[in-house]
């Protein structure tokens, strides 16, 4: 097995894939040899079906072989968030509650992604039902940051991003209610984006939820923008879904002349010393690139951040509380505790959250309208640790106690702001080895530009796990 290859860019597998240089097969058996030999500690899979891989990965060798026109994603292994439906496959969100449930349809995301040739490796590790910044479960066990085993690689995506950094996938699904895309991308240091609301599908009732986005990851900018192509655009079982389709452009433009905001911390965030310090040297590479960045205000104070929170306990948890009385005792503490929220919000609650949320917009849509993107760091720090748990531990950051759910994410606002696009891209490394990351937000519905602008960054640094150096060292 090469480390080269399981590293390799989607979009150049693929090319390879036309030319006959790379069979799907070698790169299929390439990425299983790598995600048995880094399972332990990284456990980044829930359910594997390697050997159903390997029979579809010979398929697709074949239809190459036959000079047939390819589909988008033909041959491409792929990691999907143990959380979207699979038919025949079971899917079990983390939950003991629902360790032995099989799917009996597809989600519309996985629909897609199967009907564009990629082929599904395994199901990636999520927090029982995607409900916490970091990644364990009663179910699965503890996943770990493979930049550093005793801390997390962030959540509720994790192990979808997991398996990215080690080179066990070339592209992954995930979901983001809160940041649980672009957490995991700025803790394992990879590329997640978190399309505009109703830009991607999402099963039912949460595609009605405003601030929950289904996305991808992967290692380039470029491999995101493919497998968000693959699942984007109206579909009829799915109201929330836009028309027309937007296709984003696989290569990049300047941004020579574009005007940057940049807030340090939304004026509402404790961040440490090392995020700080990277995300100001990647602004610098901006101003290498000619762009003007300045430095902003939001406005916001803490009401903003306890208006997401109350907004998430009403909707999310209420609809876990569903489960509380039959299957407490199965419960990990922190649904437990979401539940117990959900139980407790009322309807005033929920409507005041809504005047806050709306109210907040005012001086981010200004902001936006003056500059091209915003730019802000992705997390407070660069990861909690791997067993992290917010009923009972704390975070402390700069000294100062912060909210253990999610108050040191900076991402939450922007599932608040839903309709912004923003693209999660690494920043650097802190001195505990673990990446840390820029979010780049865009105008309302204008995808295009924080894609262009993620490329040209990923263009200036060369990208990112080119060379064993850049790579973790996992066995």
């Amino acid at each position: 097995m090469t480390l080269d290859l399981c590293y390799m860019p989607a979009h150049e597998a693929l090319a390879r894939f036309r030319d006959r240089s790379l069979s799907p097969v070698e790169l299929m058996s390439a990425v299983i040899a790598r995600a048995e030999a880094a399972k332990d500690p990284v456990n980044a899979f829930t359910h594997t079906h390697f050997d159903e891989a390997m029979d579809l990965a010979r398929k697709a060798e074949a239809k190459y072989a036959r000079g047939g026109r390819p589909r988008a994603l033909e041959g491409l292994p792929i990691g999907i968030k143990d959380e979207n439906l699979i038919a025949g496959k079971p899917t079990s969100s983390g939950s003991l509650i629902l360790k032995d449930f099989v799917a009996d349809s597809t989600s519309i995301n996985n629909e897609r992604i199967l009907g564009a040739g990629a082929i599904v490796l395994a199901r990636t590790a999520t927090p029982e039902f995607s409900a916490a910044g970091i990644c364990w479960s009663r179910l699965w066990g503890v996943t770990r940051n493979p930049w550093n085993p005793a801390l997390s690689p962030g959540g509720s995506s994790g192990g979808s991003a997991a398996a990215l950094a080690s080179g066990m996938v070339p592209l992954a699904m995930g979901s983001d209610i809160g940041g649980s895309i672009r957490i995991p991308a700025s803790a394992c240091g990879v590329v997640g984006y978190k399309p505009p609301y109703g830009r991607n599908s999402d099963d039912p009732p949460f595609n009605l939820d405003f601030f929950c986005h289904t996305g991808p990851l992967a290692r380039t900018v470029r491999d995101a923008a493919l497998l968000q192509n693959v699942v984007s655009g109206p579909h009829p079982k799915d109201i929330t879904t836009l028309r027309p389709k937007l296709t984003l452009p696989l290569t990049g433009k300047s941004i020579k002349g574009w005007k940057i905001a940049y807030s340090p911390d939304l004026g509402l965030f404790e961040v440490d010393p090392e995020v700080r310090r990277n995300t100001e040297a990647a602004l610098d590479v901006f101003r290498d690139l000619g762009a003007h960045v300045t430095e902003v205000k939001t406005g916001w104070g803490p009401e903003v951040f306890e208006a997401c929170m109350t907004y998430l306990a009403h909707i999310f948890g209420a609809y876990i509380a569903g489960m509380l009385d039959e299957h407490a005792d199965l419960m990990t503490p922190y649904v437990r505790q979401f539940a117990e929220m959900g139980r407790t919000s009322t309807a005033r609650d929920y409507v005041q959250a809504l005047e806050v949320i709306a109210a907040s917009y005012a001086p981010m849509g200004a902001i936006l309208e003056a500059h091209d993107i915003l730019i802000c760091p992705t997390l407070g720090l660069p990861a909690p640790p791997a067993d992290f748990d917010s009923t009972k531990d704390e975070i402390r950051i700069n000294g100062k106690l912060v909210s253990p759910f999610l108050g040191w994410a900076l991402t939450v606002p922007f599932n608040m702001l839903s309709r912004l696009p923003v693209l999660a891209v690494p920043s650097g490394r802190a001195a505990n080895g673990v990446p840390t990351g820029i979010q780049i937000v865009g105008r309302s519905y204008c995808d295009r530009d924080v894609f262009q602008a993620g490329m040209a960054y990923e263009a200036a640094l060369g990208g990112w796990f080119t060379t064993p150096g850049t790579r973790p060292k996992l066995k």
